[in-house]
């Protein structure tokens, strides 16, 4: 496969509602879109870096200029290109997991629509629909909070995840267990917000019969993480500390997490976060798709990926509109809790041309002659 050429585009969409977690609050999502075009086919990829480089190093602005200057020169020249050989490519640059997978998954989707294969297929999806959590905010108070779960229970998600911190942690999630009962699988997720030296307070948490508990400590403390998990009943996930799969099998060896959550942008890309499923369900971890307030495109890759058979747990994988009053693609539906994984060949899904005209903000061209 040759690519003629690379269109960088950026859109703004505002959310429905404020997502608040323990780094931030997001209002409205900036989102970096790339579109590679061949002879055969076009692909689309999603860069999941924020405004600011809080959840991590990477920010848009920045992964805009790499991917400008650096990135794309180096696939673009490469006569023959597939999605297998784009990681080798990049490897020379340091770092930027999540623009080197946006990059990846726009070669990916254009490879496979040029092949007539869809996404689940490629990566060995197992199931025709998945099984759908939804992630809940910090609210400024648990009657709203209680209120949110309550109506996304209502809507169908089969698991709820709420987001903690330090202050707001035992409380909400015991008024969510008084309300809605013991049997509604809950988790949390702390997002590095916690020290090791608040251990009592995560170990109060042990009494609420959660799923598990994401991420509490830094992501570089996996040590720490595995000390943690000696001293709680709940299982200890992790999210920001899995950036590959060498270090998914360092943190399991060492006993850091018993569970995993696997973000394609985080770890550089679809075909390491297959590999890190395979790990995980070679060693007997179970595993579970994360999402980063995707778009339809990113959503379809996702629901896509969250159909292989070791992802056994709910993911973030929750509908359009729980985020988007107009999504980029068509939306994606929640029925009976869970997602159909697209069949169509690539992502299955493609921007709807007036709604992508109306939240673009920037594009830029970049093809084998400018470079």
């Amino acid at each position: 496969m040759n690519i003629t050429g690379v269109e960088l585009r950026r859109i703004r969409m505002p959310l429905i509602a404020p997502f608040r977690t323990s780094f931030g609050v997001a209002h409205t999502r900036d989102i970096l879109l790339i579109r590679v075009v061949t002879p055969e086919a076009e692909g689309w990829g999603e860069c999941v870096t924020e405004e600011s480089p809080l959840y991590s190093e990477e920010y848009t602005d920045g992964a805009a200029d790499l991917l400008r200057r650096f990135l794309i020169p180096a696939v673009i020249e490469q006569p023959g290109l597939c999605a297998a050989r784009v990681a080798p490519a990049l490897a020379c640059f340091k770092g930027n997991p999540m623009a080197k997978a946006a990059l990846e998954m726009a070669v990916l989707d254009a490879e496979l629509r040029a092949a007539g294969m869809s996404f689940g297929r490629y990566l060995g999806a197992v199931g025709d629909d998945v099984r759908c959590g939804v992630s809940v905010g910090i609210m400024s108070s648990i009657e709203e909070l209680l209120d949110a779960v309550g109506g996304y229970l209502k809507e169908g998600y089969l698991r709820i995840k709420l987001k903690i911190q330090p202050g707001w942690d035992v409380e909400p999630v015991r008024a969510v267990r008084e309300r809605f009962g013991p049997d509604v699988p809950l988790q949390v997720d702390a997002n590095a917000a916690y020290t090791l030296a608040g251990a009592r307070a995560l170990a109060r948490l042990d009494e609420f019969g959660l799923d598990l508990i994401e991420q509490p400590l830094a992501a570089g403390d996996l040590h720490q993480h595995a000390q943690l998990a000696r001293l709680l009943k709940t299982p200890v996930c992790l999210d920001e500390s899995i950036t590959s799969a060498e270090e998914a099998a360092y943190a399991l060896a060492i006993g850091a997490c018993s569970v995993v959550n696997i973000k394609p942008g985080r770890v550089g890309g679809y075909l390491e976060a297959r590999r890190i499923h395979d790990l995980c369900q070679a060693n007997g971890v179970p595993v579970w798709c994360g999402g980063m307030l995707e778009t339809g495109l990113g959503r379809a890759a996702n629901v896509a990926l969250a159909a292989l058979p070791g992802f056994v747990l709910p993911g973030d994988t929750s509908a359009s509109r729980r985020y988007w009053a107009d999504d980029l693609t068509e939306p994606f539906e929640l029925r009976d809790g869970r997602l159909a994984v697209p069949q169509e060949p690539g992502l299955g899904v493609s921007p709807l041309p007036e709604r992508l005209a109306e939240v673009t903000t920037h594009t830029e061209w970049l093809s084998e002659r400018a470079n």
